[in-house]
């Protein structure tokens, strides 16, 4: 499987993953010309701006040392931007969700809440 499929399959276990775990998805992939938010999530008091990383096992490092802090400085201005489009009471958080992945079946999956 290539990345970019590896990429758009972990999202997909990302969102199903939240879904089972009580979080409403409001948006996936949301592009601004700042960057882009994998999955924009809902639950309780919270809007979850949240970054998926994928890796097939044997990585190297865990998929969520590739978010950097230009990657942080994306996020967070795409986010600024689509709370400005959709304004909500709901207090923002950052999360990372890193999964693992081999012949495309989940490994591990980690939900890092408040990455950033």
């Amino acid at each position: 499987m290539n990345s970019r499929l590896v990429g758009a399959f972990g999202e997909q276990e990302a969102a199903k993953y939240l879904r089972k775990n009580g979080y409403t998805v409001k948006s996936a992939n949301f592009r601004t010309y700042v960057g882009e938010i994998d999955i924009i999530a809902e639950k309780k008091k919270n809007i979850c701006f949240i970054e998926v990383k994928t890796r097939t096992e044997g990585a190297m490092l865990p998929p969520s040392a590739a978010v950097d802090y230009d990657k942080e400085k994306n996020i967070t201005g795409s986010a600024e931007i689509y709370m400005k489009m959709y304004p909500t009471k709901l207090t923002p958080r950052y999360d990372i969700i890193e999964i693992i992945v081999n012949d495309g079946k989940v490994l591990n999956l980690n939900h890092i809440e408040n990455a950033f």
